[in-house]
């Protein structure tokens, strides 16, 4: 009950953008599940190109936006892993006029195991997934043609 009186209270523009990236990360959640990741990138990237009443650019800071995501990630622990996030956060960067590169690394952890990260790179900035970067070998870059 406390969520939803302090989710009330927050301003419709913040409402809406929180909505879309619980519904955008379970979606993502959901895809890369049941889905080849190259079908989900190429649906993302559709919906990426998709401006649903969006007539301008930057009318939401990028900041704003990944609030919203981090904090569907906190409401939405089973769905949110570095990738859904990484994945939802360059969704609504793109589409909101803000550039949005996803970075893809690699690691061998202590017991020899392969560990992988995604991370979210904005005009220059890591503004999703921004720990212990140093550590991975990047592997790949995506951006938002779905390839």
């Amino acid at each position: 009950m406390r969520r939803l009186h302090k989710f009330l209270l927050l301003p419709a523009a913040e409402q809406r953008l929180l909505i879309s990236a619980s519904l955008l990360l379970l979606v993502v959640k959901v895809g890369l599940v049941l889905l080849p990741f190259r079908t989900v990138r190429s649906m993302l990237a559709k919906l990426m190109g998709l401006h649903l009443g969006f007539r301008g650019v930057n009318h939401c800071p990028a900041e704003k936006i990944v609030w919203a995501v981090e904090l569907a990630g906190h409401l939405i622990p089973r769905a949110s892993t570095c990738l859904t996030q990484a994945l939802t956060a360059q969704v609504l960067l793109l589409r909101r006029g803000h550039p949005a590169l996803v970075h893809i690394g690699t690691v061998k952890g202590e017991g020899g195991e392969l560990r992988a990260h995604a991370w979210v790179e904005s005009g220059g900035d890591v503004v999703i997934g921004e720990y212990d970067l140093e550590q991975y070998t990047p592997l790949v870059i995506l951006n938002g043609g779905g390839r």
